[in-house]
């Protein structure tokens, strides 16, 4: 089986590929091309591992470029599309990238997957698109509310996985998951933010009241989420793949404290965030019953993502002081 895989030099993507080619679900992977446009965010050091096997291939490309697709992309069995823009605040105060990238990618990525025969397509997705939701958990049947630019693009992405397999019949599904963790995960996203300023011995930004909830997923759950979604995911369907562990933001801030040996005196109380959904849970009972389950105790991978940043300074430092996040 031959790979085709977008975004992947980010860290949720990145992590999959590594896993890909360590045989970690069970295919039998002949080939993995790594097609990404190296944004701010996409990092071939995370890739270091595995560059120098002989089925990996680089490919510097954007999704947007039908042209280029059209030459790297016949030949392979499997597209796995990572490839997004993905921060809230940045949608935020620049939304344009985020609906060229999200959904206009994503239209021309579909559209060269049929072009070239692509067997099986899947896109990964986000359970931002249902909006907040203040009690209960979400089923994929439930209807897309975004409220954020970054979601709203997301969301129009999941309509064109369902148009693209009723109308041209590409098969083609969707994931869509809680909130990710884990080592090499870019050091604007709150738990590396937040790792990372207190190892500087710095404070943390936390908004508002900080009950805003959320699902944690490792991101290792997740990946093997999406192989299973690829191996066994019925054509037009999407999967939601949760971590299993809520928590207030408050609740997530006193772990990472503790987990630094730090206190609340090294909390920064700031302005909430514009439309700050309040609460994400998601109901991903119809990916369990295909046979996923989380394997990472959230305490656990904390301890792991937090002892990898502390182990790993050069590897943060460059991309956090060209972001200039704090």
């Amino acid at each position: 089986m031959r790979y085709f895989v977008t975004g992947a030099a980010g860290f949720i993507g990145s992590h999959y590929v590594r896993e890909l080619l360590a045989g970690s679900y069970g295919e039998d992977v002949t080939g993995v091309t790594v097609y990404d446009k190296l944004t701010y965010a996409g990092n071939l050091e995370n890739l270091a591992s595995v560059s120098a096997d002989p089925r990996y291939t680089f490919v510097q490309g954007d999704i947007c470029d039908g042209a280029l697709l059209d030459q790297v992309l016949p030949g392979h069995d499997v597209v796995v599309n990572f490839a997004a823009e993905t921060h809230v605040d940045r949608s935020i105060s620049g939304p344009q990238a985020f609906l060229v990238t999200n959904v206009v990618g994503a239209q021309t990525l579909f559209d060269a997957c049929l072009r070239h025969g692509i067997p099986r397509t899947v896109h990964i997705g986000t359970d931002e698109v249902y909006g907040s939701i203040d009690e209960g958990s979400w089923t994929e049947a439930e209807p897309l509310i975004p409220n954020s630019p970054y979601s709203a693009a997301k969301a129009a992405a999941e309509m064109l996985v369902r148009a693209y397999h009723v109308t041209y019949g590409l098969n083609i599904s969707s994931t869509r998951c809680s909130n990710n963790y884990g080592p090499f995960q870019f050091p604007e996203k709150v738990i590396p933010l937040f790792v990372t300023n207190l190892i500087d011995g710095g404070k943390v930004p936390l908004y508002g009241d900080g009950l805003n909830v959320r699902d944690w997923l490792h991101v290792d759950d997740h990946c093997r989420g999406i192989a299973i979604v690829v191996a066994k995911g019925a054509a037009g369907q999407s999967y939601n793949i949760g971590g299993g562990l809520e928590l207030t933001n408050r609740e997530l801030t006193e772990q990472v404290l503790e987990s630094m040996g730090a206190d609340w005196t090294s909390v920064l109380p700031v302005e909430d965030r514009k439309g700050h959904d309040r609460r994400y849970s998601v109901d991903d009972s119809k990916l369990r019953a295909m046979g996923y389950e989380p394997q990472h105790k959230f305490a656990d991978g904390l301890a792991e993502t937090v002892a990898w940043y502390k182990a790993n300074e050069a590897w943060w430092r460059p991309l956090k002081a060209k972001a200039e996040l704090k």
